[in-house]
């Protein structure tokens, strides 16, 4: 009795598939195909044979890692049979990666992206403020950690104002909430946002591994800091964020001032100012010195003593010339004078020779000395006038020394 294709094929498939409960099968992987629908479909393959297998989308969701071409894994999960084709493939439940742990592989397989995407380089990460004063604490308001970060944080810099975001630090939703504490913290003006958490295994640190909390710290404007675990632990965020703290309590030594060592500074930077100060005030004071002294030196008063102490000597200077040109002069005027008082009385004496002379003629021409030889005055109208000017009938007065006589003119005769 002959059997249909399909009845064959379901003996085969009801065989496999309840021989095969239970496989686990090591191989490369190639040919990796991601539907819409959230389902993987790949091949496992060796040297000798390949065989299909497909990952539904509720278990591709727990993986850890990213499924690469020629990466060697462990599938583990059931022969199935796809009845339409034939064909027999692996229904995947885990895949864990040949010879690592899934997480160890996730974590050099996210990391090795986001450095060639730029998240870690040094010239993107942002400078910490030196003297922050309002900082974000993202991390369990239960944990250990914060209360460490507190205490360090009030003995060494109290003028500081934290706000802590209370998020979960490890478990499924912790790295959504962390990433979203970053981004609202962000919005909100602090100096610094810290993340971070005490020490615990590679599962209770994944959060911080995870690429939503990467993605976060990368997009924040706000300088971040990464203070997560031991200092043996490293995760993602340590290298995305601004500065890495190998513990919380060490983070904050690491961002804040130690206020007593501020202190000791300014101390130290006082006296050091005031003996600056002092040794500019005496420098100042030399220099003000040199200054007063050199300006009473060029100074006006000074000036004009020095040029009225010149005009005085110049003033000696000019009355002995000039005692001495008089004296020289002196000297040559006497015989001059001798000669000019010779002249003089000789000018004098015919002068007044002259003068008789004149005074002779004067005294001899003065008709009151004529008058009195027999002589009278001969005037008109008060002008003494002579007798050849007078006319027939004209009033005229004659005077001598003694007695004025009015006449009228009778007769004129020429004596010639």
């Amino acid at each position: 009795m002959s059997l249909t294709v399909g009845a064959l094929t379901e003996q085969i498939k009801n065989l496999l598939e309840t021989t095969f409960l239970h496989v686990s099968v090591e191989g490369e992987l190639s040919r990796i195909t991601r539907h819409n629908s959230g389902h993987i479909y790949f091949t496992l393959k060796d040297a000798d044979a390949t065989i299909s297998a497909v990952m539904f989308r509720a278990n591709a969701a727990g993986l850890k890692f990213r499924l690469e071409e020629g990466l060697k894994v462990v599938v583990s999960g059931s022969i199935t049979v796809y009845k339409p084709s034939g064909n027999y493939q692996i229904r995947a439940l885990s895949i864990a990666p040949a010879g690592q742990g899934a997480l160890a592989l996730a974590y050099e397989q996210l990391k090795k992206e986001l450095s060639e995407l730029g998240y870690f380089d040094a010239a993107r990460k942002k400078s910490l403020p030196r003297y922050p004063r309002r900082i974000a604490l993202i991390t369990s308001a239960t944990g250990a950690a914060l209360q460490d970060m507190l205490r360090v944080a009030s003995g060494r810099w109290r003028a500081l104002h934290v706000s802590v975001f209370d998020v979960l630090v490890q478990g499924e939703s912790a790295a959504l909430q962390i990433a979203q504490a970053i981004g609202r913290a962000d919005t909100m003006g602090f100096d610094m946002i810290v993340i971070g958490r005490g020490g615990g295994s590679v599962e209770d640190l994944w959060a911080f591994n995870e690429r939503v909390v990467a993605d976060a710290l990368f997009a924040a404007q706000t300088p971040t800091v990464s203070a997560v675990g031991h200092e043996i632990d490293w995760v993602i965020s340590d290298f995305v964020a601004d500065l890495r703290a190998p513990t919380p309590s060490a983070a904050m030594q690491l961002i804040l001032p130690d206020q007593h060592e501020l202190l000791q500074g300014i101390d130290v930077m006082m006296t050091r100012l005031e003996r600056e100060v002092l040794r500019q005030l005496a420098k100042k004071s030399e220099a003000l010195s040199y200054m007063q002294e050199s300006l009473k030196r060029h100074s006006i008063e000074r000036k004009i003593e020095a040029h009225a102490q010149s005009i005085v000597q110049l003033r000696v200077q000019m009355n002995q010339q000039m005692g001495q040109k008089l004296a020289h002069h002196a000297q040559s005027l006497s015989p001059l004078r001798e000669a000019f008082d010779r002249a003089v009385r000789q000018k004098l004496s015919i002068a007044a020779q002259q003068l008789s002379q004149l005074c002779a003629a004067v005294q001899s021409s003065d008709p009151k000395l004529r008058v009195a030889r027999g002589f009278a005055q001969v005037s008109q109208e008060g002008k003494v006038v002579t007798l050849e000017a007078l006319h027939v009938d004209e009033i005229v007065d004659l005077a001598d020394e003694k007695v004025t006589v009015r006449a009228r003119v009778v007769e004129k005769r020429a004596l010639r």
